[in-house]
């Protein structure tokens, strides 16, 4: 048969397989989350997520550098302290973990890299939520044992972590917590300590998800009481993602993220499709294990399935993506 579209003729060889390729990834896409932890002298192997440690200092120092050699766009910080209380004070201690962490890696690589600090406070309380707490009052439900997470006086701590990470040299601010004017807060505070010109990445759609299993071991931050679903977004919902993207955007937001990125490929087109700022995913813990323990039982093709994902997230419309495969992606990519 002649005369007729043959699709197959642009994908007879490698070579016109790349050359036509509409989507493509390379390293300075990735940002690597990264866990450092106080109070450990060796890294902690994170048992749901082979390959990721909580780090020390020193650690975190060498995989910054490992980073930053094989040309990624940057790191994301959490910090796991020592101590932690009611209103998570280690996050804007002058000596809390990620603050000392941002000093010693910017004082390393000055830019180099993208130093991102994650703003929660899910990490840094006893109680394990990403905000205040306090009881429930006026007939609203509580998380559980009565308490509430408190909007409000969660964004005066909010907007103190994000002054003291910003001190600390994070070039960029990363909100995460999805409180009601979070970006509002942070911009305010951050323009009043003379950081006009640190960025904000907000988590702008957030979704209480289930697969953020294995980020709760390596943080070590679940909540000991009720879940996040007051305050994280609802997963049948994708209108109220653009709402949400909408008014951080408003408020002052250089940048917006989904969270988790692979089960919401469709908000993230939609979001992209909808802003004129740049967007990122984070492919999130779940996402990672899943990938793992399937390779591990000889189900899927690791190294193919790796880079799959991350061009299907490309695909969908996000500039940036924050994966725990950033480094070794970025090998793959230069061995491709």
């Amino acid at each position: 048969m002649t005369g007729f579209a043959r699709g197959r003729r642009l994908r007879s060889t490698p070579a016109l397989r790349r050359l036509t390729a509409q989507t493509r990834l390379a390293p300075a896409d990735f940002v690597l989350p990264v866990f450092v932890k106080q109070g450990i002298d060796a890294p902690v192997p994170i048992s749901a997520m082979p390959g990721v440690v909580q780090h020390t200092l020193d650690s975190l120092r060498k995989a910054a550098h490992e980073a930053a050699e094989a040309g990624i766009g940057g790191l994301i910080l959490f910090g796991i302290p020592g101590e932690k209380d009611a209103v998570g004070s280690q996050a804007d201690a002058a000596d809390g973990i990620v603050n000392v962490a941002l000093q010693q890696l910017r004082a390393d690589l000055g830019d180099e890299l993208v130093l991102m600090a994650d703003l929660c406070l899910c990490e840094y309380t006893d109680h394990g939520h990403c905000g205040v707490v306090t009881p429930a009052r006026g007939g609203v439900r509580g998380q559980g044992g009565g308490m509430v997470v408190d909007n409000d006086p969660t964004l005066d701590r909010y907007a103190a972590v994000a002054v003291a990470q910003a001190q600390a040299g994070a070039h960029l601010i990363a909100p995460s917590g999805m409180m009601d004017g979070q970006v509002a807060a942070i911009r305010r505070a951050l323009d009043g300590a003379a950081h006009t010109e640190t960025p904000i990445l907000a988590y702008a759609a957030k979704y209480a998800s289930g697969f953020y299993g294995p980020f709760r071991e390596a943080a070590e931050g679940a909540p000991q009481f009720g879940d996040r679903s007051t305050y994280q977004m609802d997963p049948p919902n994708a209108d109220e993602a653009l709402r949400e993207v909408a008014q951080d955007i408003a408020e002052g937001a250089d940048a917006v993220m989904v969270k988790p990125a692979l089960p919401y490929l469709d908000i993230v087109a939609r979001v992209a499709g909808a802003v004129h700022v740049p967007v990122a995913a984070y492919q999130v813990s779940g996402e990672y294990a899943m990938v793992e323990a399937a390779a591990a039982n000889g189900w899927v093709d690791r190294e193919r399935a790796i880079l799959e994902t991350l061009t299907a997230i490309r695909r969908a419309g996000a500039g940036t993506v924050l994966t725990y495969w950033a480094v070794e992606a970025a090998r793959l990519l230069a061995r491709a």
